[in-house]
């Protein structure tokens, strides 16, 4: 694949193909199949621009690539048993070589394709063949820039930018999974010998950072903003601007500071002091636009958190608001309905047997109101968080009653016959009519982050004429605040230090996000030294960005994936005090005999921390080398 993607010979003459945006007809004046000579095709920007989003058709909608839809790798999630074709039954099963679509007949995954293209088809796209054909388009776009004769300064730094971000979001993609690569930074000549060698993880993120931070200078904040882009004035939200570039090259000076990636690349699993400041100033540069008002973005409020994951009655509008980072189109109205929406309801009220529940294990993040974590589940907390296993559900964080749904809460909102009026309430007490392993909730839990609460067979709140529409964002802005925080405490080793020129310090940035959902600040006692606060660091991550994607390589870049306990997943087993007693406040009613049974240990060593490579790939030439163990 990467022989096929990397080093076939692209030609000037190309097929023209939009990126699905609303705007992209404006640019592209010309038969979708046309061909064209490299003067005229590069020739002006509207042509060049024309080129270029194509590139916008090569981001993969992880929330939407099938119909029934896997991303969430860590010990967050677990599937029914009625299917096991999805990635993440693979990752429990220790088997990574599932990413590839050799390995998956079902093509139910993001990172692979067979049939991968850069049209409109939501099904078509696997990031690890777009990434690399996309890396040659941006090449090709980039030799040819000085045939871009009949434009303007502005127009000229547009493009330079979009192509320089995404030669560094596709590389940044891939070294994330899979360490150290080549890193293309030119077209590579059909008839010579590919002998590029694999860099270390840091010195590929080098060359990462160089393009992100010229992108980063030559973009604008907002398109609208541009003389150029007043040409699609009011439709140029997923444009690359400034503010993508700023947090991806955050990110990804962050990522290589990691334990995992300053292993590989020094041999010490510690973080990389002086990546972690660049990542924190990056992060600083990007919040000082925001929180000033120069940038659009903010956090929405508590009230309209749901907007980042999906909307409703808007015309299928793409959610994220003006939280939403970065994203990619969205192709289809309705796609999302047919199979994301579904596959979250138990089969008693909803239209699959297939069922992604969050472990027990992760609901544990879901602290205490007040802002203290839950120490043990089965037990009454000493430490004064005020959690009682009698009262599972009491004053929890507010984000866990948007997130998951517990035992006893109203999920059929509107009529039901009387045979199926007793699962109007989730029963996901031990043997209750959503427990099920095969088509219903294996944990006691369900998750309904994505969804409205009239996801069900009865409420049809995923009919077409809701309009709705689910989709998860690459980056949003409550995971900038989040990687600011971590970045600045291992960078500057406190968690009251600040980046230079950025008044907050690192436990100031957690506790926007624990403002912004009614949270209590970071107790004193995580606050003595950077290893207690980086508890908290990772458990706000884990709760405020949950089911999101994150969480997989989050735990792979922490060196933690193969340790205990964050390779067990968990089921909670429990009997309702009494009758379930609906004029009652679900957050109070009385469990007993709470307790977690463990469902799986994932039989992880050492190599599960990388991704295999295609064989077919390493076996291109010795210096591509396949990652230890596989």
């Amino acid at each position: 694949m990467m022989k096929k993607y990397i080093k076939s010979l692209l030609l000037i003459g190309m097929i023209w193909v939009g990126t699905g945006m609303v705007s992209c007809k404006k640019y592209l004046d010309r038969d979708p199949e046309a061909t064209v000579s490299a003067e005229s095709a590069f020739k002006d920007f509207r042509s060049f621009q024309g080129f270029t989003e194509e590139l916008y058709n090569c981001i993969p909608d992880f929330t939407n690539r099938y119909w029934t839809n896997s991303f969430n790798w860590g010990e967050d999630e677990i599937q029914s048993t009625v299917q096991n074709f999805h990635f993440v039954n693979k990752v429990d099963n220790g088997d990574f070589w599932g990413w590839q679509r050799e390995f998956d007949g079902w093509g139910a995954g993001f990172l692979d394709n067979a049939n991968a293209n850069t049209n409109n088809d939501r099904f078509s796209k696997g990031l690890y063949p777009l990434a690399w054909y996309g890396i040659r388009k941006v090449n090709l776009g980039l030799e040819n820039l000085n045939l871009m004769v009949n434009a303007t300064d502005e127009e000229r730094n547009l493009i330079k930018g979009q192509l320089l971000f995404f030669r560094g979001w596709f590389h940044f993609q891939l070294i994330q999974y899979f360490g150290g690569l080549p890193y293309i930074d030119k077209v590579l000549p059909a008839d010579e010998a590919l002998r590029l060698p694999r860099l270390k993880y840091q010195e590929c993120a080098a060359k990462v950072a160089l393009d992100l931070r010229a992108a980063a200078d030559l973009l604008p904040i907002n398109w609208d903003n541009t003389t150029a882009g007043i040409q699609t004035l009011g439709k140029n939200q997923l444009r690359i601007n400034k503010i993508m570039a700023l947090g991806y090259l955050g990110k990804n000076y962050l990522w290589a500071a990691s334990p995992l990636m300053n292993l590989e690349s020094t041999g010490s699993k510690t973080y990389n002091v002086e990546l972690c400041k660049k990542a924190a100033a990056a992060f600083a540069e990007l919040l000082k636009l925001t929180e000033s008002g120069a940038a659009p973005h903010k956090l929405l409020p508590f009230s309209q958190y749901s907007t980042n994951f999906y909307t409703t009655g808007q015309n299928f509008l793409i959610p994220g608001g003006t939280e939403v980072i970065f994203t990619g189109p969205y192709w289809g109205a309705h796609g999302s309905t047919y199979g994301t929406a579904k596959q979250y309801t138990p089969a008693i009220v909803g239209a699959d047997a297939l069922v992604f529940a969050p472990t027990a294990n992760y609901v544990n993040y879901y602290g205490m109101k007040n802002g203290l974590p839950i120490s043990n589940s089965s037990q009454a907390d000493p430490t004064g968080s005020g959690y009682d296993p009698q009262f599972p559900w009491r004053d929890r964080d507010p984000r866990f009653y948007n997130d998951i749904i517990y035992d006893g809460v109203k999920v059929v909102q509107g009529t039901l016959a009387a045979n199926m009026e007793p699962h109007r309430y989730a029963n996901l007490y031990t043997n209750g009519s959503y427990r099920d392993e095969r088509s219903g909730s294996r944990t006691g839990y369900m998750m309904f982050k994505f969804v409205p609460r009239t996801a069900n067979n009865f409420d049809q709140g995923w009919n077409y004429g809701q309009n709705l529409n689910i989709k998860v964002s690459y980056m949003r802005l409550a995971d900038i605040y989040l990687m600011y925080a971590e970045s600045v405490a291992a960078g500057y080793d406190s968690p009251t230090a600040s980046a230079e020129g950025f008044g907050k310090s690192a436990v100031d940035a957690i506790n926007v996000i624990r403002d912004r959902a009614g949270v209590g600040h970071v107790a004193t006692q995580f606050l003595a030294n950077t290893t207690e606060f980086m508890k908290e660091v990772r458990r706000e991550r884990a709760v405020e960005l949950a089911f999101e994607g994150h969480r997989f390589n989050d735990l792979r870049r922490w060196h933690l994936l193969a340790e205990l306990p964050y390779t067990l997943k968990t089921a909670a087993e429990f009997d309702r005090a009494a009758p379930l007693n609906s004029a009652i406040d679900t957050k109070l009613n009385k469990v007993v005999n709470y307790r977690e049974r463990l469902i799986l240990q994932r039989p992880f060593s050492e190599k599960h921390y990388w991704l295999p490579l295609k064989r077919a790939d390493v076996n291109m030439y010795k210096e591509f080398a396949q990652n230890p163990g596989w």
